[in-house]
C-alpha cells in the first residue's frame, strides 16, 4: 500500500467500467476514499459490493449534466471532508468519416468528452481551492496527440482536453492544486462498442484485439501520479501498448 495514497478522498467518473473501474480497483487497494459516478448504477452497486465500499462510495452521474457532477462531489466532501482527487475520465470514441455527417455522435462525444471534463473542474476547483490544495486528473487519449482518418472530432475533443488542462494548470499555481493529463493508447476496454458506423467499428475492434493492453496499466498511472510528493507535480503521461504504431 503507497501511504500517500492511503485515505486520499478520490472521486472518478466514469466508474463503472473500464479505465474508471480499473483505476477504482487499484486505488482501493491502496486506500483511497472513494466516491464513484456513472451513468449505470446496476455496474456501480456491483463494483461497490465487490470492493466492500459503502452505500456512500456510488451515486449515478451524467457527466453531461453538471448539476449531477457537482451533486457527486458535493457528497464526496460532505462524505468526508474533502476532496483530494478527481479523475474525469467517462469518455466516448464513436469514430466516423466527417463526409458521413454522423451529427448526434458529434454532439455525444462534445458533450462527454469536453463538457464533462469541464463540468468536473467546475465542481472540484472551488472545494480545492478552499482546501488550498488537490489534484485534478483528465483524461486524455493518443488521439489528443495526433489524428488519423475517421478520428477527427474524437481527437478534436481530447485535445481540448489536453488543452483545457493546461492552462487550469497556470491558473491553480496559487492554490497549490496539481493537475495531470493522461493520454492512453489502445487499452482493453468497452469504448470500441460506442462506434456506431459497423465497418469503422470493425476495424477499430480488430486493432484492439491486436494490441490492446490491460487497463490496469491506466491504474498504475493514476497511483503514480498521485503518490508523488505534493511538490511534485506529474502533468503529462502518454502511454501505448509496445506493438501500437499509431
Amino acid at each position: 500500500m503507497t501511504d500517500s495514497i492511503k485515505n486520499k478522498v478520490v472521486v472518478i467518473t466514469g466508474a463503472s467500467s473500464g479505465l474508471g473501474e480499473a483505476a477504482a480497483r487499484l486505488l482501493a487497494k491502496e486506500g483511497a476514499k472513494l466516491v464513484l459516478g456513472a451513468r449505470r448504477l446496476d455496474r456501480l452497486e456491483a463494483l461497490a459490493a465487490e470492493l466492500s465500499l459503502g452505500k456512500d462510495a456510488i451515486m449515478q452521474t451524467d457527466v453531461t449534466d453538471v448539476g449531477q457532477v457537482r451533486r457527486l462531489v458535493d457528497h464526496a466532501v460532505k462524505t468526508h471532508g474533502r476532496v483530494a482527487v478527481i479523475i474525469n475520465n467517462a469518455g466516448l470514441m464513436p469514430h466516423s468519416p466527417l463526409e458521413r455527417g454522423k451529427v448526434e455522435d458529434w454532439d455525444r462525444m462534445i458533450d462527454v468528452n469536453i463538457k464533462g471534463v469541464l463540468y468536473g473542474i467546475a465542481a472540484a476547483l472551488p472545494h480545492m481551492k478552499t482546501q488550498k490544495s488537490g489534484h485534478i486528473i483528465n483524461v486524455s487519449s493518443v488521439a489528443g496527440h495526433k489524428v488519423g482518418p475517421g478520428g477527427a472530432v474524437y481527437a478534436a475533443t481530447k485535445h481540448a482536453v489536453r488543452i483545457i488542462s493546461e492552462g487550469l494548470r497556470q491558473e491553480v499555481k496559487p492554490y497549490n492544486i496539481r493537475t495531470t493529463i493522461i493520454s492512453p493508447g489502445a487499452v482493453a476496454t468497452e469504448l470500441p462498442d460506442s462506434v456506431t458506423e459497423p465497418d469503422v467499428a470493425q476495424g477499430v475492434r480488430a486493432l484492439y484485439d491486436r494490441v490492446a493492453i490491460p487497463a490496469d496499466s491506466f491504474a498504475r498511472t493514476v497511483v503514480f501520479a498521485m503518490s508523488q510528493p505534493d511538490e511534485v507535480d506529474i502533468n503529462e503521461i502518454l502511454f501505448r501498448p509496445t506493438a501500437q504504431e499509431y
